[in-house]
C-alpha cells in the first residue's frame, strides 16, 4: 500500500518566513525613507542656488536687493517666498539691514515628511557662505551640502 503525502508548508514555516520578512522591512524602510529625503535635497539646494544667483544678477543690475524681484515687492522683511517645483522645500529671501546683503533659505515642508530630514534648512547668503539651520545633531555642511 502506498501512502499519499501532500506537499506544502507548515504553519510554523510560514510564520518564520513572515517574521524574517518583518525584520528585513523594519531595517530597510527607515534607510529607504532617508535616501528618498536625501534625493529631494538636490532639488531644494539646486533651486536655492538658482535663487541666490538671480539675487546676485539683480544686485549687479540695480546695485541693491530691495527692488521688485520675481513679481514680489522686496521692501518687506521677507523679500521673496515660494516653494520648489515639487513642493518639498519653501524658498525665502530675507532682507539685509543695509539692502546690500541677503540671506536665502530652503526650508523643508511637511510634504512627504521632508521636514524630518536630518539636514534641516539650507542657508546661503550674499557672500556665498553655505550653512544649515535646525540640522540634527552631528550633521554638518559637509554631510548635507553635496
Amino acid at each position: 500500500m502506498r501512502r499519499h503525502t501532500q506537499g506544502g508548508f507548515t504553519l510554523i514555516e510560514l510564520m518564520v518566513v513572515v517574521a524574517i520578512l518583518g525584520i528585513i522591512v523594519a531595517i530597510a524602510y527607515p534607510t529607504y525613507t532617508d535616501q528618498v529625503r536625501k534625493s529631494r535635497r538636490a532639488e531644494g539646494m539646486g533651486e536655492l542656488l538658482e535663487l541666490a544667483d538671480r539675487m546676485e544678477r539683480h544686485y549687479s543690475d540695480q546695485n541693491t536687493y530691495d527692488q521688485t524681484f520675481g513679481g514680489a515687492d522686496m521692501t518687506a522683511a521677507v523679500l521673496w517666498k515660494s516653494t520648489t517645483t515639487s513642493g518639498y522645500y519653501t524658498l525665502s529671501v530675507d532682507a539685509g539691514t543695509t539692502n546690500i546683503a541677503f540671506t536665502a533659505r530652503a526650508t523643508p515642508t511637511a510634504k512627504g515628511d521632508q521636514n524630518k530630514d536630518k539636514c534641516g534648512t539650507f542657508v546661503i547668503n550674499s557672500q556665498g557662505m553655505k550653512s544649515l539651520a535646525n540640522a540634527a545633531s552631528g550633521y554638518s555642511n559637509e554631510d548635507c551640502w553635496r
